[in-house]
C-alpha cells in the first residue's frame, strides 16, 4: 500500500503530537482526521498544537471531552482507518475506536519503554536522577503503555540539562522514529517485541500537578535540584514559600554547606542571587522569581 492510499487518524496533542503530524502532512501521509483536546488550565503555552496545524491542511478536527459516548465509535467506523496513531493524546480510547482500524493503533509515548510508563514521563526522569530517557512506538492497548514495542530511541539527558533543553532532543528523536517506522506500520513489515521479553526493568509513574513542583525540603540538595531541572521553563518550575512570599526557582547550583541553617531557610539574596539550604548543602540560584502570596 501506497502512504498516501493508507486512511490514517490522528489522535495527538503536545510537541511531539506536533511536530510527527507536521512530518506526516508535508510527505504526503492521508491524515483523514485529527482528534485532539485544549490544554490544561494550568498550563503554559510554549508548544504549536495539532489543531491548528490540521487546520492549516484542511484535515478535519475533532474535541470530544470524551471518546466514551458511541456516536465516536460510529464516527471513526465512518472515517474507515487503516491505520490509527495516537501520540501524546491524554484520553483513553475504547477497544472499540482502535480496534477499527485494519492496519492496527500504535500509541508514541515518551519514555524508553518498559521504564517510565504513565504520565510526564520526562518530568519523572529528570527527578528520579536518570541519565536517559526515550520515545517508544507500541501497540495501543487497552492498559496504558503495556502493548508490544515496534520501535524505540534513546535520549541522553546530561547531568547539567534541565527539561527545556531535552524535550527537544525527545522531539527530534520521536520524529526521526516516527518516519523510520511508519511505512513499515503501513506495509506491515513492523517487527514487534513483548514488553515483557525485555530486561530493562518496568515501572509506571502517574500525573503530575501544580502543587506536585513544591520544593521538600526533607529531600537532599541533589534530589530538590533534579526537581528543579525536571519543571523548569517550559513547566511552571519548582517553588517553596516563605514569610508570606513564594520563591520560584528556575535554576539552581549546588554549594558546600558551611553554616547550620536549616533546611529551608535563606541564606542570603540579592538582586541577582539567592542561596537557601537543603538538609545537606546550599542550592544557589542566579535564575529566580519572587512574588507576595495572598494575604
Amino acid at each position: 500500500m501506497e502512504k498516501s492510499d493508507a486512511r490514517i487518524i490522528f489522535f495527538g496533542f503536545g510537541d511531539v503530537g506536533y511536530k510527527c503530524l507536521k512530518f506526516m502532512l508535508e510527505n504526503g501521509y492521508n491524515v483523514v482526521a485529527v482528534f485532539t483536546h485544549d490544554r490544561d488550565a494550568h498550563e503554559a503555552d510554549w508548544f504549536s498544537t495539532p489543531e491548528s496545524l490540521a487546520k492549516q491542511y484542511g484535515v478535519p478536527v475533532y474535541k470530544p471531552k470524551t471518546l466514551k459516548d458511541a456516536v465516536w465509535a460510529q464516527t471513526v467506523k465512518e472515517l474507515s482507518p487503516d491505520l490509527i496513531l495516537s501520540l501524546y493524546y491524554r484520553n483513553r480510547i475504547p477497544e472499540e475506536i482502535f480496534r477499527q482500524a485494519r492496519l492496527g493503533a500504535y500509541n508514541l509515548h515518551g519514555s524508553y519503554l518498559p521504564s517510565y510508563k504513565g504520565r510526564a514521563p520526562l518530568n519523572w526522569a529528570i527527578i528520579n536522577g536518570e541519565n536517559y530517557t526515550g520515545v517508544s512506538l507500541h501497540v495501543l492497548e487497552k492498559d496504558f503503555d503495556t502493548g508490544d514495542i515496534v520501535a524505540r530511541k534513546k535520549v541522553d539527558i546530561l547531568p547539567d540539562e534541565y527539561v527545556g533543553d531535552v524535550q527537544p532532543k525527545v522531539s527530534a528523536a520521536a520524529v526521526e522514529m516516527f518516519s523510520e517506522t511508519l511505512p513499515k506500520l503501513i506495509d506491515s513489515t513492523a517487527k514487534r517485541i513483548s514488553q515483557s521479553s525485555i530486561a530493562e526493568k518496568s515501572s509506571y509513574f502517574g500525573k503530575r500537578t501544580p502543587e506536585d513542583s513544591r520544593i521538600d525540603f526533607s529531600k537532599s540538595a541533589k534530589d530538590i535540584r533534579n526537581l528543579i531541572r525536571a519543571v523548569s521553563r517550559p513547566f511552571n518550575g519548582a517553588f517553596f514559600d516563605l514569610c508570606q512570599r513564594r520563591y520560584r526557582i528556575w535554576r539552581a547550583d549546588i554549594a558546600p554547606k558551611t553554616e547550620d541553617l536549616p533546611a529551608g531557610q535563606i541564606r542570603s539574596i540579592g538582586k541577582n542571587e539567592i542561596v537557601f539550604a537543603a538538609k545537606d548543602a546550599y542550592l544557589v540560584s542566579t535564575d529566580f522569581e519572587i512574588t507576595d502570596l495572598p494575604s
